[in-house]
């Protein structure tokens, strides 16, 4: 079972977080995390200061999923879907090698919780058992070692640092440290 991502807008539930479709209604919290200095300290996405600009956000995020260049999800707790606490991303995938990079940000209210690692673990079961990836990779600057604990917690396997290799918004060329999950490790 191989299809795209990009087939049907995802709505994944758990017992503890929702990832949904982001709306209108989350301007307020959209613009609260995007605005957030300490979140984007290990962001290659800008910091926005004006709400207008997050609005227009919301648009293209269902004109990217339209455009099949990536999909962006509100991530909200379970007992209130109507609140997101962060933002997931999944973007680049690649059909010939049936591979997608994933990406999150959680409101710094809810930080040390156990949510991005809950989120990640519900975007992985997604995306190998409904949509048929068979692996899963994410970028993290060295320095942001709560994310790569996060890539740890769900099993994820550390390839290495491409030095140099990739252009940050408002770091220039950095390092990463590269995660996968492949499907084959979820059945060992």
């Amino acid at each position: 079972m191989n299809r795209s991502p990009y087939e049907e807008f995802p709505h994944i539930k758990t017992s503890e977080v929702t990832l949904r479709k982001i709306v209108e209604t989350d301007l307020d919290r959209l613009f609260e995390i995007y605005s957030n200095e300490n979140l984007f300290q290990h962001s290659p996405v800008m910091l926005k200061k004006n709400k207008e600009t997050v609005k227009n956000m919301i648009g293209h995020f269902e004109r990217d999923f339209n455009k099949r260049k990536g999909v962006f999800l509100g991530i909200s707790q379970s007992d209130s879907p109507e609140s997101i606490v962060g933002v997931a991303e999944m973007f680049d995938y690649h059909s010939d090698v049936n591979m997608i990079t994933i990406g999150y940000r959680l409101h710094e209210q809810f930080w040390g919780q156990g949510i991005a690692t809950i989120t990640v673990n519900a975007m992985t079961d997604y995306l190998f058992n409904r949509v048929g990836v068979n692996r899963i990779q994410a970028f993290v600057l060295p320095e942001n070692i709560k994310s790569q604990n996060v890539l740890q917690r769900n099993k994820f396997t550390q390839e290495g640092i491409v030095r140099e290799g990739h252009i940050w918004k408002g770091k220039g060329v950095v390092d990463l440290v590269m995660y996968s999950l492949l499907k084959s490790d979820t059945t060992k």
